[in-house]
């Protein structure tokens, strides 16, 4: 018998193993528990020995794990005292069954299985205490959005110059609106008490410049003027992190030379946000700080109205290419920039990937887009927050425009 035989079954124990040890680890103190460290090393192995028998094996093997499952949870009380250890058990038949076929992905599988079973009070925590029941009906949205409706799409190129394929419309909406899943989650977590800063993060992932006018509004306040602005930066740094997102899913070429200019106008946003915020009052103890609407978790309209955009910019990007060449291109993807900073860049990297323009020229058209959403967004600024905060939000965006414009240069 060789290593290689043997191995698989060392995997199956050892996957046996660390799931036994969880399962007693977590019912310490309890007198009689279904199984311990070494049943689930069994269960595993008795896995891994089927699948080297064949098919039949494991379907009987099964069969007989999931008889003394259930016998074992009628004995300790039914639906009373839960069922998990039970299914886990099942589980580490499976997972040693695989074990046999894919080591790998048999280890990780249980190792995610592990973190679940590791999560009980977490979990528990999380839709007891802290998720409500708009938020549970906004998840099973983003599932339908993501899993239902997404494969269901045809993934070829259609319609007019052939630069539309339903599948990525609709992975950037997902993408989108996932984004805008982060920024709800750091708010969850974090709570009220990063207050503007934390809302402005997340609002910049829905819209930037909607963000930048609900941040001047508020600057107005007494001693908000500081933290409005360093919140306005931050939505200006959520806008970097999904212009790369959503130009990958459309270019990988035009995203690897996008990138370290993203990364660099957000890192100066990130270092002028920081000296911002110590120009800010401390609040006192007690007292409740500042905070913008509260954003919600699906926001599925501001992402198809997105999508539209962008689907709309490609096509006239696409014509104005016939018609005026690489100026038109730039020309295009820089009037999208008035509506959403993202729609030309996205525009010109499907054009790129398509071969119907250069990757440079996408590179170009993308950072137009950019520039021009940005200038919007002082312009926001200075109606939505008066002379003082628009000046103040016009001269922190120098410094991140120009090391934007710095890297897109040197890539």
């Amino acid at each position: 018998m060789t290593w290689s035989e043997l191995s698989p079954i060392a995997v199956a124990v050892a996957i046996g193993l660390m799931i036994g040890f969880e399962r007693e680890r977590s019912h310490r103190g309890v007198h009689r528990q279904f199984a311990g460290t070494r049943t689930f090393a069994v269960l595993a192995l008795a896995g891994a020995l089927a699948a080297l028998i064949g098919p039949a094996a494991i379907a009987v093997g099964l069969g007989a794990a999931a008889l003394l499952v259930a016998v074992a949870y009628q004995k300790s009380g039914g639906s009373e005292a839960g069922s998990t250890t039970e299914v886990a058990a099942l589980a580490t038949y499976l997972l040693g069954a695989l074990a046999h076929q894919r080591a790998g992905l048999a280890v990780a599988v249980g190792i995610i299985l592990v973190g679940i079973l590791m999560s009980k009070d977490q979990v528990h925590h999380l839709i007891s205490d802290v998720v409500t029941d708009e938020e549970a009906t906004d998840a099973v949205k983003f599932l339908v959005v993501a899993f239902v409706v997404l494969p269901l799409l045809p993934d070829r190129d259609m319609g007019p110059y052939g630069v539309l394929n339903p599948f990525r419309i609709w992975m950037l909406v997902v993408a989108i609106v996932g984004i805008g899943w982060i920024g709800y989650i750091g708010i969850r977590v974090f709570g009220p008490k990063r207050g503007l800063l934390v809302s402005g993060l997340a609002g910049g992932f829905v819209s930037a410049t909607a963000t930048t006018a609900a941040m001047g509004r508020l600057s107005r306040e007494p001693d908000a003027a500081w933290p409005a602005l360093a919140a306005a930066l931050a939505a200006s740094v959520s806008t970097m992190g999904q212009l790369v997102v959503v130009v990958a899913i459309a270019s990988r070429a035009v995203v690897g030379r996008l990138w370290p200019a993203a990364l660099a106008a957000a890192v100066v946003l990130g270092i002028e946000i920081v000296l911002v915020l110590r120009r800010a009052p401390v609040v006192a103890d007690g007292e409740p700080e500042q905070q913008a609407d509260p954003v919600r978790a699906f926001a599925l309209k501001p992402a198809i109205i997105l999508a539209a955009v962008i689907t709309l910019t490609v096509l006239g990007s696409r014509w104005l290419t016939d018609l005026l060449g690489r100026s038109g291109a730039v020309l295009a993807s820089a009037l999208a920039g008035l509506a959403d900073g993202h729609a030309g860049a996205v525009a010109a990297a499907s054009l790129a990937d398509h071969g119907q323009l250069a990757v440079s020229v996408a590179v170009v058209a993308a950072s137009s887009s950019i520039a021009t959403n940005t200038a919007v967004k002082v312009v926001v600024a200075l109606v939505a927050g008066g002379r003082s905060f628009g000046v103040r939000f016009a001269a922190a965006m120098v410094l991140p425009v120009a090391a934007f414009a710095v890297a897109v240069a040197l890539t």
